[in-house]
């Protein structure tokens, strides 16, 4: 029997219940499963949300709306933005693009773009603190786009407000406070010195590339020049890119042959990344080349062969032109025209779906985004290239240019295979020619015309509206056969060098002219001095070069309208061309021209 005194030891100190070894188990492995649980969400948390504590709203940084920015969400797997990532970044003189690619091709591409582009933000952070994990001394700051676009290459274009003043050029987006995959942290790629385009012709790859020649109409020594071909960033990977010898190069277009590897594999050169170097003089007995910074990646023609090609196409470049390009396009469709290479020099006035609208019509007309500021003429060899499989004529020339045949003096003997105005006159023309063993360009001349008394833009379109002009003819435009064309594809935008055995000719003036609407009433005037679109032709607000002949006579470096605008360039008034569009395209049914807004929208 126990004594009094271990009876009460067993009551202070009860005796230990040994656990069975597989209890033991189940309770620790608990044990590490909650912390485990709780160290993660500790973890997410604290990566996704510490860069963010020291966000602040700037104000009055632009007249665009600034957003303060919440904390980023973890992206799903599910999202649509995780398939996007911005590749490179450029940096304009009014606004940064971003190249935005698609990692994916699923769903329907315009539906998803459209989708993005409503609700999309440009980010910008300080100088401070150009890595978005790390903020703690960082200011952000999000603005609306300006626009998106679709881009050859499964790609976006997404332009950007310029960064305000000690934020960074390493733009990002987001969309609701998720953030796009913003690439990697390196610095905006000038627009000056950049390939930008490339594109398989052949056997041959031809790399659009600015900052490599400033000599206008000159054919560079290719000797000097190397193309360079890879999938990741040229510059930081050139361990792993091809290398070829170029074969011309002449102002920004340089022609390469294609590297063996991808020349067995054509199908696969679409998206590879392409870009130039060239050779520098010798300093201190050694040459080194220059590595132009790329964000060209080759696009390929479409596959098959045109059965049928168009008699006479259409190619211009050209920057908010929504309010004339109807009345172009129906009158010059009316001459024959049945195809249009529209390239749009970043156009913020609903063009696009002035285009879209005259496509479903039966215009047959593409629109080309073509971002590239002040390259016209590699636009132009660009466009040849895409006309090439079919058209048998391509008329190069601006949307204030009209073809006039005048009426034909009946006294006086016609030239040989001169049409009769009237439809079709102009397709007529061209097909000639198409036969010919020897011409390859048909050039010519244009008539400029002033406002014409006018202050406000004339209600029929410029055709009718504009009957007083200059007596000498100035300038001339072309149309070209592609197939006729030089190897360099060199031109000065009113033509181009030709091959070898080919040659131009001048039409007469009383079988055909242009009537080119230079200087119209100062409201359309006047977005001349926002930007020169010719790679070799100074901006007017430049102080440069300000008697030359593109510039309007008497005009300084300002906007700033004339006290009797409206009368000059005004010499000789001719309304043939008016009289011909009235007789020949109004509805006889209302007087309406086809181009009529008010008719257009009831």
């Amino acid at each position: 029997m126990d004594s009094p005194e271990q009876r009460r030891k067993r009551k202070r100190f009860p005796k230990t219940t040994n656990l069975s070894p597989l209890r033991h188990f189940l309770l620790v492995r608990s044990l590490i499963y909650c912390s485990g649980f709780f160290v993660f969400f500790y973890l997410l948390f604290r990566r996704h949300t510490s860069a963010f504590h020291h966000v602040v709203a700037l104000s009055r940084l632009s007249s665009l709306p600034t957003y303060q920015i919440g904390s980023v969400r973890v992206f799903s797997k599910f999202n649509d933005l995780a398939q996007f990532k911005i590749d490179d970044r450029v940096s304009f003189p009014d606004h940064i693009l971003l190249l935005v690619s698609k990692s994916t091709d699923t769903g329907t591409e315009t539906e998803i773009d459209i989708g993005i582009g409503n609700r999309l933000q440009c980010v910008y952070t300080t100088n401070k603190s150009n890595s978005y994990s790390d903020l703690s001394d960082g200011v952000m700051v999000a603005k609306g786009v300006f626009s998106v676009d679709e881009y050859s290459g499964n790609r976006l274009l997404v332009r950007c407000p310029l960064p305000p003043v000690n934020f960074s050029s390493v733009v990002t987006l987001q969309r609701r406070g998720l953030m796009i995959d913003k690439g990697e942290d390196k610095p905006s790629n000038s627009w000056e010195n950049l390939a930008y385009e490339a594109v398989l012709d052949g056997n041959i790859a031809v790399v659009f590339v600015k900052g490599i020649s400033h000599r206008q109409d000159k054919e560079s020594d290719a000797t000097q020049f190397s193309c360079h071909f890879g999938l990741g960033d040229l510059e930081t990977d050139s361990k792993y890119m091809l290398t070829s010898r170029a074969l011309t190069a002449a102002q920004e277009v340089v022609r390469c042959v294609l590297p063996r590897s991808i020349l067995m594999h054509p199908h696969k050169a679409r998206g590879v990344r392409a870009t130039v170097s060239f050779r520098m003089p010798r300093v201190h007995g050694r040459a080194h080349r220059v590595l132009v910074p790329s964000v060209a990646k080759i696009s390929t023609p479409e596959s098959g062969t045109k059965t049928h090609k168009h008699e006479l196409c259409v190619c211009t470049m050209l920057w908010n032109q929504a309010d004339t390009i109807r009345e172009w396009i129906t009158y010059h469709s009316w001459l024959g025209v049945s195809r249009w290479f529209i390239y749009d020099n970043n156009s913020d006035d609903g063009i696009k779906s002035v285009i879209t609208n005259l496509d479903l019509e039966g215009y047959n007309v593409t629109r080309h985004v073509w971002p590239w500021i002040k390259t016209q003429e590699a636009g132009f060899s660009h466009c040849a290239m895409k006309a090439r499989q079919e058209c048998n004529w391509v008329s190069f020339m601006d949307v204030d240019e009209f073809y006039y045949f005048p009426y034909p003096d009946l006294t006086r003997p016609r030239p040989t295979l001169t049409p009769f105005p009237g439809q079709g006159s102009l397709r007529d023309l061209v097909s000639n020619f198409t036969s010919s063993s020897s011409i390859g360009e048909i050039r010519t001349a244009c008539r400029s015309f002033g406002p014409s008394g006018l202050s406000s833009r004339p209600k029929q379109g410029v055709t009718v509206g504009y009957t007083c002009r200059l007596q000498s003819p100035e300038r001339h435009k072309s149309i070209i056969r592609p197939d006729a064309l030089d190897s360099t594809l060199m031109n000065v935008v009113h033509h181009f060098h030709l091959r070898k055995g080919f040659t131009y000719m001048d039409l007469h003036q009383s079988i055909a002219v242009i009537n080119h609407y230079k200087y119209q009433v100062w409201e359309a005037f006047r977005a001349k001095f926002y930007r020169r679109v010719a790679t070799y032709v100074a901006d007017w607000r430049d102080n440069q070069n300000e008697g030359s002949r593109d510039r309007a006579p008497g005009l300084g470096t300002e906007a700033i309208e004339p006290a009797d605008w409206r009368l000059q360039f005004c010499e000789v008034w001719d309304t043939g061309l008016r009289d011909f569009v009235l007789a020949n395209l109004v509805d006889v049914s209302n007087g309406v021209l086809p181009w009529d807004r008010s008719y257009i929208d009831t």
